[in-house]
């Protein structure tokens, strides 16, 4: 990682990802692994909303979110649904504990891709809260929501039900927080935050998951006995396997990262970055083999599938070229192919596949 990056190599996006519909081969791997599942109430039903008022956070700072409010009427209706959607989530339909919870309030975010709600439980005996999120199901994120759950440390929790996505909230600080109040206030342990965006820089590239700018990530801070603990935890997956820029798939190239990437340079030397990054390739090694036949289907059926362009496919089966030096990345001809080949030959994966499983 290099400080400093000049403007003009730092990764840039220009306009949003479309929206790419779910095939009915991925919606059979869905059901496969039981993320598909019923519920009555559609992501374009709590669009019907009367009026949006501006969220703030708790030192009065505007945020991207608007709590949403709906006609009295339609929202008892709702708020029942918007229970047994979290019960199915969370408690795996058992709906014995639904009395004791209920809906404080709606949001809605109008900058990401998936435009989501982020809808708050409360347990009223305790008065405890936890969110979850209803997204229109895009196959990118889908994709990305697998292969995080399958290649990452982090378990993901997240069911389908035709084109609407329900996600369990991911807790942590917001990268872009965490860089204003944490990072910028010298308020962290350098060495192990840096150590971790490493392991995350190398996630999200072996992964080709992209646009890991600050809002995209939160930062889980854990005490330990004598030190914090930090783990960089991705909660954008739209921007899965889409992008040509193969920068677009190296956070380190993201202006809003900047901060930490000086934490990186200037506390780890070329030696530990090298050291990490193998750290986090081997054990990325080790989940793929405990997981073969899934991690196998899963790039069977986005082989079949479409999620980007043949220009972007081109652009960044050039850059996977360069960057490992190996020409088989230019005739690769759709991103499971390029992804396949990024897993193969950063994890050395090809002894796996003389395994007896």
């Amino acid at each position: 990682m290099e400080a400093d990056i000049p403007a003009q190599e730092l990764a840039r996006i220009s306009r949003k990802k479309p929206v790419f519909p779910l095939s009915s081969r991925l919606r059979l791997y869905l059901s496969h692994y039981e993320r598909k599942t019923r519920f009555s109430l559609n992501y374009s039903d709590l669009k019907q909303w009367q009026e949006a008022v501006p969220l703030e956070d708790n030192q009065g700072r505007p945020t991207l979110w608007d709590t949403i409010v709906y006609s009295q009427s339609f929202r008892q209706e709702i708020d029942d649904e918007l229970l047994n959607m979290y019960c199915l989530l969370k408690l795996d339909g058992d709906l014995s504990f639904k009395e004791g919870l209920y809906i404080e309030r709606i949001d809605f975010c109008n900058f990401a891709n998936s435009f989501p709600f982020r809808i708050k439980v409360v347990n009223q005996y305790n008065d405890n809260h936890d969110y979850f999120y209803i997204k229109n199901a895009d196959a990118s994120r889908i994709y990305g929501l697998e292969l995080e759950h399958l290649l990452s440390p982090n378990n993901i929790n997240f069911l389908v039900h035709d084109d609407t996505l329900i996600e369990e909230h991911i807790a942590g600080i917001p990268g872009d927080t965490f860089m204003k109040d944490y990072v910028a206030n010298a308020k962290v342990n350098p060495v192990r935050l840096a150590k971790e965006f490493v392991k995350f820089n190398e996630r999200c590239f072996v992964q080709l998951l992209g646009d890991m700018r600050a809002y995209n990530y939160v930062v889980d801070v854990t005490m330990d006995f004598d030190q914090d603990q930090y783990r960089v935890r991705a909660i954008d997956f739209d921007q899965q396997c889409y992008e040509g820029d193969i920068k677009i798939y190296l956070p380190h190239f993201h202006k809003e990262n900047q901060p930490v990437v000086k934490l990186v340079t200037q506390h780890l030397t070329v030696e530990n970055i090298r050291q990490y990054q193998k750290e986090e390739r081997v054990l990325m090694a080790k989940r793929a083999k405990s997981v073969w036949g899934r991690l196998v289907e899963l790039l069977d059926t986005l082989e079949q599938d479409t999620i980007s362009t043949a220009e972007k496919i081109g652009e960044l089966g050039q850059g996977l070229a360069h960057y490992h030096k190996n020409g088989d990345f230019k005739s690769c001809r759709s991103m499971a192919e390029l992804l396949r080949k990024n897993l193969e030959i950063s994890l050395d994966l090809n002894f796996l596949s003389r395994l007896d499983y």
